[in-house]
């Protein structure tokens, strides 16, 4: 059973993805498109958030069980709390699997990070 959502931050087109929101140096960003990011940005800002999606994001093929990311420096049931906050600003994905739940950061979400982030070249001018 697949707990996975729509990832807020991708609309999909066709066959592949769009992020929310243009580069940062395209265009001024809509109030909406703020509101998707910053709420990417908002769950990430917290340093034990940002540990834990690192730690799925690096681990070896994509995603991790909370098994194997709960050693972050807090209690299990804080490592929960902060793995379901970053899947409701939908950074993360899960699958329940027996007793334990796996997460994974899908590519499409960091290569969209990335675009957001790292703009459109600027122009000649």
């Amino acid at each position: 059973m697949s707990n996975a959502k729509p990832l807020p931050l991708l609309d999909p087109v066709g066959e592949g993805v769009v992020p929310c929101c243009p580069p940062l140096n395209e265009r001024p960003i809509t109030a909406e498109e703020a509101e998707t990011a910053a709420r990417m940005f908002k769950a990430l800002g917290d340093p034990v958030r940002l540990r834990l999606f690192s730690a799925v994001a690096a681990h070896e093929g994509g995603e991790a069980c909370v098994c194997d990311i709960s050693d972050v420096g807090v209690s299990q049931p804080t490592v929960s709390h902060h793995l379901k906050k970053l899947k409701e600003a939908g950074l993360l994905t899960s699958e329940r699997r027996g007793t334990w739940v796996y997460y994974r950061v899908e590519p499409s979400v960091l290569a969209a990070m990335g675009r957001l982030l790292t703009g459109a070249a600027p122009a000649a001018g």
